[in-house]
């Protein structure tokens, strides 16, 4: 029997790919670029030849199928867990979030109140919101689906300095978006699952190696259960005799399949399918409506350290997030700087990026006042994710065809943008890439999720 073909060697088809392997299937895994990972990968620097990621991807404790991956894949190990979280505020040494001794959903109770870049008026405000994201669960949440995050903060009547300080950092780092551009039912989730439900949800887990080393594994996994990773070779086409598809075809020939798995964004995947197919599955009608969000990623390099903490939140500027890479093997100090729903940086050159930059890391750590990078190299990700905005799960298809609108029934889609009830992260991307493999080969789907804390669950979580 022809093999199963995955389509795309991102985390959507690693994931796709394992679960195959673990139900006896002969798999081919293709992926265009000579590594895998897709956007959560490395590269080599042209201009330095150091291996750098191309941005920051960070997981959390509520990641439970990315570490179920990770834990496949056997480089648990290399992720590193911080649950302390640190916001700028200068001129002031930065505020730390952190669980506390306190049950959930009250376990930030503590370090909330002593974060001080928000007034009394601001906090009762965002534990107001809080309250309100508590007590409404799943059901109430369910409700906001199709809404903006940002009607929800208006309804909550959110001052404008909590907004720009505490809601929009976080929203738009999780969801990369803008409150006013996400859909509330994801925004909520992130809070809901990823802050209050527990302790252990909203713990950050950062990689200490390069991201492509994560994925190493997975080819010698492939070639042990008689399958291959084929990199370097681009899919043109699925082919299609009216019913099924009998395989892709590539700059290298056709390969037959059994059964593919696209997992690939949904642009890319319009260009492998024709109108017929096109016609023959309803789950492809709306590919041409996702719309994309761009992440910048800059390596900054110093001779001189600049964080005194793994990473930080900057409140109010263009610049999200810093984390200290640590010292590179010429010495320097490395920090990787993310800008989140980037559009207004992707005409920028590199001068005018990491002038941008270094006047945010100055205001956050006034100390680098008069200090500036050796060496810099900025990333842009135009298209890094689909577009969360409101009323976007409408068209986000299921990994299997529907069997009361029809389609194709060895066509299995994967990737973060497909229905997973998750925004543009990681651990959708992975949640995809099991549902379609469990279209395949019936066995596990995804994993559950962390159990809300006995109070949480109490109050409504």
């Amino acid at each position: 029997m022809p093999p199963v073909v995955v389509v795309g060697g991102g985390l959507a088809g690693i994931a796709a790919a394992m679960r195959l392997i673990d139900g006896g299937k002969n798999v081919v895994l293709l992926e265009s670029r000579k590594k895998l990972g897709g956007r959560a990968t490395s590269f080599v620097d042209p201009r330095t030849g150091d291996v750098l990621d191309n941005c920051q991807h960070v997981l959390m404790g509520s990641c439970t199928n990315l570490l179920d991956l990770y834990e496949r894949l056997g480089v648990l190990a290399n992720i590193e867990w911080h649950p302390r979280i640190w916001w700028a505020n200068p001129p002031h040494e930065p505020d730390m979030m952190m669980p506390g001794r306190l049950p959930a959903p009250a376990h930030f109770t503590v370090s909330f109140l002593r974060m001080r870049f928000l007034d009394r008026s601001d906090k009762r405000g965002v534990a107001r919101a809080m309250w309100r994201l508590i007590r409404m669960g799943r059901d109430g949440r369910e409700l906001w689906r199709g809404r903006s995050f940002g009607a929800f903060l208006d309804e909550m009547q959110q001052t404008q300095r909590a907004r720009e300080l505490f809601w929009e950092p976080i929203v738009t780092s999780a969801c990369n978006a803008t409150c006013a551009r996400t859909d509330a039912f994801h925004a909520m989730y992130v809070f809901q699952g990823g802050f209050l439900q527990d302790a252990w949800s909203p713990v950050m887990g950062l990689s200490s190696v390069p991201l492509w080393s994560l994925y190493d594994p997975a080819q010698t996994m492939l070639a042990d259960a008689g399958g291959s990773l084929r990199t370097g070779i681009s899919a043109l086409a699925l082919a299609f005799d009216g019913r099924r598809i009998t395989g892709v075809v590539t700059d290298e020939g056709v390969i037959e399949a059994s059964a593919v798995i696209a997992a690939v964004p949904p642009d890319r995947l319009s260009k492998l399918c024709s109108q017929v197919v096109r016609r023959a599955d309803c789950r492809l009608a709306h590919l041409d409506e996702f719309e994309f969000s761009p992440i910048l990623g800059a390596h900054l390099f110093f001779s001189q350290p600049v964080l005194s903490t793994p990473h930080l939140v900057l409140p109010g500027r263009a610049t999200h997030w810093l984390f200290d890479k640590g010292r590179d093997a010429h010495g320097r100090f490395h920090v990787h700087a993310v800008v989140s729903a980037a559009d207004e940086w992707m005409e920028l050159d590199e001068g005018e990026i990491i002038d941008r930059l270094m006047r945010d890391i100055h205001w956050a750590l006034p100390k680098t006042v008069g200090m500036h990078p050796e060496m810099t190299r900025t990333v842009k990700e135009k298209r890094a994710t689909f577009l969360c905005r409101p009323g976007i799960d409408a068209i986000r298809p299921t990994a299997c065809a529907d069997g009361v609108r029809g389609g194709i029934n060895n066509l299995f889609l994967a990737g973060d943008w497909c229905a997973t009830e998750w925004p543009a992260t990681m651990e959708g991307a992975v949640r995809s890439g099991y549902l379609a493999a469990q279209g395949v080969v019936a066995g596990r789907g995804v994993v559950a999720d962390v159990p809300p804390a006995r109070l949480a669950r109490i109050l409504g979580l």
